[in-house]
């Protein structure tokens, strides 16, 4: 078995390193690379685009929001005219029930009643002397 200097045994859990070898390839000049005014175009307008976007999405669902607060306060005020219309109702039907029980509860009223519903008065009463 060869041994060659610099070798090293294999680690199982670390990763090899990759040796740089700048001897063995030549560097070559590096050019200037020319930028292109269109690909700083192409990348411009797509950010552009995106964010003009992005407002209008949250501009709408602001306003969509602001809408559905709206129709929210609004058919609570609703509800509570139904509310106060349906107390009203309540508190006049409470009057009159009242003045009815005031009216019937009377003497003359009850007589009358008795008398429609074929009830006739009682004589006199029948006194019988204790023994």
């Amino acid at each position: 078995m060869a041994v060659y200097e610099g070798a090293r045994p294999r680690s199982a859990f670390l990763p090899r390193r990759r040796l740089e070898a700048p001897l063995l390839r030549p560097q070559a000049p590096a050019l200037s690379r020319r930028s292109s005014r269109i690909t700083l175009r192409a990348r411009k307008r797509p950010r552009f685009f995106g964010v003009a976007i992005g407002l209008i999405v949250v501009a709408f669902l602001l306003s969509f929001f602001s809408l559905v607060q709206t129709v929210r306060v609004s058919a609570s005020g609703y509800d509570i005219g139904q509310f106060n219309a349906e107390w009203r109702q309540l508190q006049n039907q409470h009057q009159q029930d009242l003045s009815d029980i005031g009216r019937f509860g009377r003497e003359s009223s009850i007589r009358r009643q008795a008398i429609a519903g074929g009830l006739t008065q009682l004589p006199a009463p029948i006194v019988i002397p204790a023994r």
